[in-house]
């Protein structure tokens, strides 16, 4: 026999909540089983109830976002939740993420797209407004930036890893960054040292990888990497960072 999957909806505002509930009835194969207005109430519903899902927002009376999806999937361990609300900010998405929200929706969503999240949450899926969906992705490439990647290295260390990388010698990198030849050499020691990289052609292929070099200059370091495997600088017993001496250089990249 079908059984509609439950929704419990905990929202301050009386008149969303019965939009909510009246939007959802519509739908076959979902049923408003329980309503509340504080975070509390949510979690006595959720607890008496056992709903399949609570649509849940995060500015509610008696509790933080964080601590009203904690309490109610307490309550119902198997508990799916939709966060539906009216703010988009890094902080909000990431606290109701860590707290174990399945989806987040925006209220400016338009009728389809509530119903796709609350189906696809239902589904054990994970889903996302737009909006959120591109925040999310912009704090992981934030993450993941190369300047943000090896925080050991000083930004000295950094400009003369680049400088390197692409084939200037000691003396000019010096003469670039205005300083002695002997302080580029302690530079270069330093930040080899620290990320374990024996020699130039390690150091090259490195910054290649990790995107240190500026696209215009990824040429060049790739006639570096030429020239040093040319000398015979690739068929040494390298460490790990340096690649395997037969692979092509277009796996650098």
């Amino acid at each position: 026999m079908f059984t509609a999957a439950s929704v419990v909806l905990v929202e301050d505002h009386a008149i969303l909540r019965e939009g909510l509930r009246a939007l959802i009835d519509l739908e076959p194969d979902l049923k408003v089983v329980g309503e509340a207005s504080t975070a509390a109430e949510g979690v006595r519903a959720v607890q008496g109830l056992k709903p399949t899902l609570v649509i849940t927002d995060l500015a509610m009376p008696g509790g933080s976002g964080l601590d009203t999806i904690k309490g109610l999937r307490a309550a119902c361990p198997n508990l799916r939740v939709l966060v539906l609300t009216a703010y988009c900010t890094d902080e909000y998405v990431n606290l109701a993420l860590r707290a174990g929200a399945g989806g987040y929706v925006l209220k400016d969503a338009s009728r389809a797209e509530l119903l796709q999240a609350i189906r696809a949450v239902i589904a054990g899926q994970k889903y996302f407004s737009k909006p959120v969906s591109a925040r999310l992705v912009s704090g992981y490439l934030r993450r993941n930036d190369p300047a943000d990647r090896f925080p050991a290295i000083t930004e000295r260390e950094r400009e003369v890893l680049m400088r390197i990388a692409i084939g200037e010698s000691s003396k000019r990198v010096a003469a670039a960054l205005h300083l002695s030849v002997k302080t580029v050499e302690k530079h270069r020691a330093n930040l080899m040292r620290k990320l374990e990289l024996r020699n130039t052609a390690a150091v090259t292929l490195f910054a290649v990888r990790n995107g240190l070099v500026p696209m215009q200059d990824v040429a060049q370091c790739f006639a570096e990497l030429e020239l040093l495997r040319f000398r015979g600088c690739l068929n040494g017993s390298g460490g790990a960072h340096e690649g395997r001496q037969d692979a092509p250089l277009q796996a650098a990249v």
